[in-house]
């Protein structure tokens, strides 16, 4: 009965095309995405860098192992664990601990005025191993946008403390963007939903090396920090990739890429409501400038490689 949850693929008629569920999984995930940023900040008040990403994905783990039997979702074919093993602790493990780090000094606002240029760095990325081309436009996008986040990490009036978390969200950044190239071929050979649960509960064993040292700030946190890890455990780490692997399944990685320009507009807003910060002039200009070259790059900026093959440039 569960095997119904995972087709072997998604039909094809539906790639590109939204439909209410498909939107609906999306816009679920920006908004749980968007909140994590805030949720960090508020729990390295109680636990470190470390310990706070190996509690939030040990959540994220048991949730996701807890459904993988349910829905019957078997491990990648043993031809495919190290290449999985390998991505998962590019994307996962070392994307979630430099964004811990870094959000030590650096506004949960800003952290994710940073992380937007992904999709950036994935078509430059992308662009060196010839899986796509930038056209004149995308390349004017690139700087733009990497610009905008220049303004931000080394704009006058910050403390050497903040350009340094600053430079190690822009190492998360570069982190999640080889994810996603990375892990291209790799979902021509497994189910997006199948990737994600297990390439999840693989990138968090490495973090228990840090487990010692959660054991000893266990019991001195208050419950209200435990739930708001329990939180971002469960709703923008486990729910969240899945209701992404969803969307991507059913209308592609492109179009659902372009509604990643709101997360930090939802995220500056949640760090407003939930922890007061209120972001510089320097951050909103560099966050706008930003911001308008990813549009750029994913807009007008990006050719698949088969197709400038085909026009012979």
């Amino acid at each position: 009965m569960t095997r119904h949850l995972l087709p072997r693929t998604a039909p094809e008629p539906r790639l590109g095309r939204w439909d209410s569920w498909s939107l609906a999984a999306a816009l679920v995930t920006i908004l749980f995405w968007a909140s994590a940023f805030a949720g960090v900040r508020a729990s390295l008040q109680e636990f470190g860098p470390g310990p706070l990403a190996l509690y939030r994905f040990l959540v994220a783990s048991l949730a996701l192992g807890g459904y993988a039997l349910v829905a019957r979702i078997p491990p990648p074919p043993a031809r495919l664990l190290l290449p999985v093993t390998l991505v998962s602790l590019v994307g996962i493990t070392a994307y979630h601990l430099l964004l811990n780090y870094g959000q030590v000094t650096v506004p949960a606002g800003t952290a994710s005025i940073i992380i937007a240029v992904v999709p950036v760095m994935t078509a430059l990325l992308s662009l060196a191993l010839g899986q796509e081309r930038l056209s004149p436009v995308g390349w004017v996008g690139s700087l733009v946008s990497l610009g905008g986040v220049l303004l931000i990490v080394l704009g006058r009036g910050q403390s050497v403390e903040f350009t340094g978390g600053a430079l190690l969200v822009l190492g998360s950044a570069l982190a999640s963007a080889l994810y996603f190239v990375l892990q291209k071929p790799l979902l021509a050979q497994v189910r997006p939903l199948q990737f994600t649960v297990w390439s999840l509960m693989t990138g968090t064993v490495p973090m228990l090396v840090f487990a010692p040292e959660l054991l000893r700030v266990w019991g001195q946190a208050p419950l209200s920090a435990h739930l708001t890890v329990v939180y971002i455990g469960l709703f923008p780490a486990a729910l969240a990739y899945l209701t992404w692997s969803y969307a991507i399944s059913r209308v592609g990685a492109a179009a659902c890429t372009n509604l990643m320009y709101i997360t930090p507009v939802l995220a500056t807003l949640i760090a407003y409501l939930w922890l007061g910060e209120r972001p510089t002039r320097m951050t909103l200009l560099g966050g706008a400038v930003a911001l308008g070259g990813v549009v750029l790059v994913n807009t007008l900026g990006r050719r698949p490689a088969r197709e400038v093959t085909k026009q012979g440039s």
